[in-house]
């Protein structure tokens, strides 16, 4: 006897089955079923998606197809005896006869091939539910089933390729493309847009595309030295920055519904994250570090690149000099202002740096070493342009002020000075803004097993400090930050 649940074989993937062993089990197999069918999960449920006849048989049942489809056009289903598929025949609530002409015996095949075996999380090797199985199976046929409508993937820099492609795995590939796909009319392009080249961005031009940037937890380590991240944004509307147009996640928390066990977790992840002193691209930010300025109020500024997408969208201040000016007049001359460049800019590859007698006459402390996080939690408040600091610093309660338009502004958490589109009319609270930007929008994939996981495994990875992926292209990396220095000379 086989067990129906199975781990898709992603790209890259490194994990065990979901179940190698039998065992004992009380689970109620009306409910196991019902469930199975609401996740339209078993068998090769990444397959191919064709159609079946209406008497499906074993001669009409591709290995490598998608159950469910063919399940949905049958009137009768024909098995061998022993066939797990006839699980899922169950579950659709066809007819289903064995071709040795055995009677059907409900309560055994449920025993067999789901009830009685022993399921475990892949990412803990802890002992699951077949219930628990079930909906993790769900979730990675979630993530399959959008991918599917995507023909074409474009501007994706090879070093980031291992990680995106199990995020993009349409059940047999990922369609990553070099130079300019040949697209038909209605197809869906998944792009790397900072990347596209001019006729690159002409060919999708009037096509459905989904952009793809960085998660809000990446990595432990740069874009700009080559860490692969270990999260993506996805969006068929339009990038989360860029406050021109809705894009998913606004549309998430314009329009969502966050029901209780969803706030839990959120709020569960939230202290997760700021217990295990993290940040987009940093861990281990729990260290404590000492007020500089004694009494007086500590605001923290964090630099952008200038140059990013989300700085130059539209509704962002053009220039960290600019931001830190801002930041000044509004704190006053009796705070102690703490200026923290980005590190792409600090380390020469990206556009930003403010002149030392700029910065001198603006800010009481450069910062260039410590964690974001542990800065976001010495100080007593923050000001951001669009940086996604300011949305790790709401995560530890302290206020921000925001001179920008990023994701988080405009719904009652943030006192915004930017030009907040209109469209925002809701009021969230915390747990529902990070519910939407950190469980429902974005994807991860675990370092460990190479798998797409929830957020919360990627979270437990990064803070217990358990190995990431490393930079990909050592060589790049040195020329890269060579590179970099020379430029931040010549800035100066």
């Amino acid at each position: 006897m086989a067990p129906i649940l199975a781990i898709p074989p992603f790209p890259g993937a490194r994990a065990s089955a979901l179940a190698s062993t039998r065992s004992t089990s009380s689970a109620d197999h009306q409910l196991l079923l019902a469930v199975l069918a609401r996740h339209r999960v078993g068998g090769c449920y990444w397959g191919r998606q064709v159609a079946g006849p209406a008497v499906l048989d074993p001669d009409s049942w591709p290995a490598d197809a998608d159950p469910w489809p063919l399940l949905d056009g049958a009137s009768e289903v024909r098995l061998p005896a022993g066939d797990p598929r006839a699980v899922l025949a169950l579950a659709a609530g066809k007819p289903l006869r064995f071709t040795s002409g055995e009677r059907v015996n409900r309560h055994a095949l449920v025993e067999a091939h789901l009830a009685s075996w022993d399921w475990r999380d892949p990412f803990s090797r802890a002992r699951i539910t077949p219930l628990q199985a079930i909906e993790l199976c769900g979730f990675w046929r979630r993530l399959i089933d959008s991918n599917r409508s995507i023909k074409a993937a474009i501007g994706f820099a090879h070093w980031k390729r291992p990680t995106v492609a199990p995020l993009l795995w349409n059940g047999r590939e990922t369609p990553f493309r070099r130079g300019v796909p040949a697209l038909a009319a209605g197809d869906v392009v998944a792009v790397w847009r900072s990347r596209l080249s001019g006729a690159q961005a002409a060919a999708v031009a009037g096509h459905q595309v989904r952009e793809v940037e960085d998660g809000f937890i990446r990595s432990a380590g740069l874009g700009a030295d080559c860490v692969p991240p270990l999260s993506i944004l996805v969006d068929g509307m339009g990038a989360h920055f860029d406050p021109n147009q809705p894009s998913a996640l606004e549309d998430l928390l314009q329009r969502g519904i966050f029901p209780p066990d969803l706030l839990a977790r959120a709020q569960a992840l939230r202290e997760a994250i700021v217990a295990g002193g993290l940040s987009k691209y940093e861990r281990g930010g729990t260290v404590t570090l000492p007020r500089r300025g004694g009494a007086r109020r500590h605001v923290l500024v964090p630099g952008q690149v200038e140059d990013d997408r989300a700085v130059t969208s539209g509704g962002a201040l053009p220039s960290n000099l600019e931001l830190l000016r801002r930041a000044r007049a509004e704190a006053g001359p009796n705070a102690f202002v703490i200026y923290k460049p980005h590190p792409d800019v600090l380390a020469g590859h990206r556009k930003g740096l403010i002149g030392d007698a700029a910065m001198a006459l603006l800010a009481d402390h450069v910062e260039t070493a410590a964690p974001m996080a542990a800065l976001i939690a010495m100080a007593d408040e923050l000001h951001v342009n669009s940086s996604l600091a300011g949305f790790e610093a709401l995560l530890r309660g302290k206020p921000v002020t925001v001179h920008g338009v990023p994701f988080y502004a405009g719904w009652g958490l943030t006192t915004d000075r930017g030009p907040v589109p209109a469209r925002r009319t809701v009021r969230r609270t915390l747990d529902e803004l990070v519910a939407a930007a950190y469980l429902l929008y974005p994807r991860y994939l675990d370092p460990e097993t190479g798998l797409p996981c929830p957020a919360e495994v990627l979270v437990q990875r990064l803070a217990a400090a358990a190995p990431t992926l490393k930079p990909s292209a050592s060589a790049v990396v040195a020329v890269r930050r060579a590179s970099g220095r020379v430029r931040r000379l010549l800035q100066r």
